[in-house]
């Protein structure tokens, strides 16, 4: 008798237990749904803040792109949250967010949950439905290939370039409950570059909307590149900062942040694949 009751307290026990797991993991996920973070850095910012004054922006917190998102949610009864966040962190020797970086910190030394106090695919996946990055236009400052092309290299090619989108497009496929939301690249004016780099980024970006981007992964794109240039090869002048500035000033990202929102809210919608990539309809 004293064997059969220590066994059913034992079996109670591990139901129990069995609960509380699924209890604490499903808590998890509601806490993860509809949950966005946007990675970036001066570019991003300019867009996210939009046209706001500095002074609201920091007494109130939200740009344009988070009013956008809230009355979206007023509007629909959604509760959508996007949170941004500086990354990589700008350490004493100097991060950038280009494709290397994204490769080095994700995909070469991924695994970990922080490399160098970055936080890795496989911390940001447990807490968001949506992760949303990009680089600011210094990543068309495109040199001519090399022979050979090197995922590990620095060096701003094309080709490498490639290497470390493809393996980037791989590590995100281990995260198939969570979706990405990849900019096409930023590009300078006109006076901030020379015709060969800016073709070759053209290159890169029409790389990455026809081969690289596929339909029914959880990888999508906002062109933010189209955006910029309407269909040229530099962003245009009247959309930066000055001549010379290629940010984009707070008129034009005031006047785009709304397509950001809207392109936010469709992947988190599950219409990533049937909506514009601009966000622009």
């Amino acid at each position: 008798m004293k064997m059969i009751m220590n066994y059913l307290l034992s079996l109670i026990l591990l139901i129990s237990l069995f609960f509380s797991c699924n209890h604490i993991k499903n808590e998890n996920d509601m806490k993860k749904q509809k949950r966005a973070i946007f990675l970036h850095h001066s570019t991003g910012s300019n867009i996210w803040k939009g046209n706001v004054s500095k002074y609201s922006y920091k007494l109130f917190k939200e740009g344009d792109v988070l009013k956008w998102i809230k009355k979206y949610n007023k509007k629909n009864k959604t509760d959508f949250k996007v949170e941004e966040k500086a990354f990589p962190k700008k350490q004493p020797y100097g991060w950038k967010n280009m494709p290397f970086d994204y490769y080095n910190i994700w995909v070469k030394n991924g695994g970990n949950e922080l490399f160098m106090e970055e936080p890795t695919l496989e911390i940001l996946s447990k807490k968001y439905e949506l992760i949303i990055w990009k680089h600011c236009y210094p990543v068309s400052a495109i040199s001519k290939n090399k022979d050979t092309a090197d995922i590990n290299s620095e060096e701003r090619t094309v080709e490498n370039y490639k290497l470390q989108y493809i393996a980037l497009k791989e590590k995100m496929h281990e995260f198939p409950e969570t979706k990405f939301l990849v900019w096409t690249g930023a590009t300078h004016v006109k006076g901030g570059t020379n015709e060969e780099s800016a073709k070759r980024m053209n290159e890169f970006v029409n790389w990455v909307r026809a081969e690289w981007n596929e339909k029914g992964d959880n990888i999508f794109l906002w062109d933010f590149y189209e955006l910029e240039t309407e269909g040229g090869i530099y962003l245009k002048d009247d959309f930066a900062e000055s001549l010379s500035d290629s940010h984009p000033n707070k008129i034009f990202s005031g006047s785009i942040a709304p397509y950001f929102g809207q392109r936010i809210v469709d992947v988190l919608s599950g219409l990533g694949d049937e909506k514009p990539i601009t966000g622009k309809y």
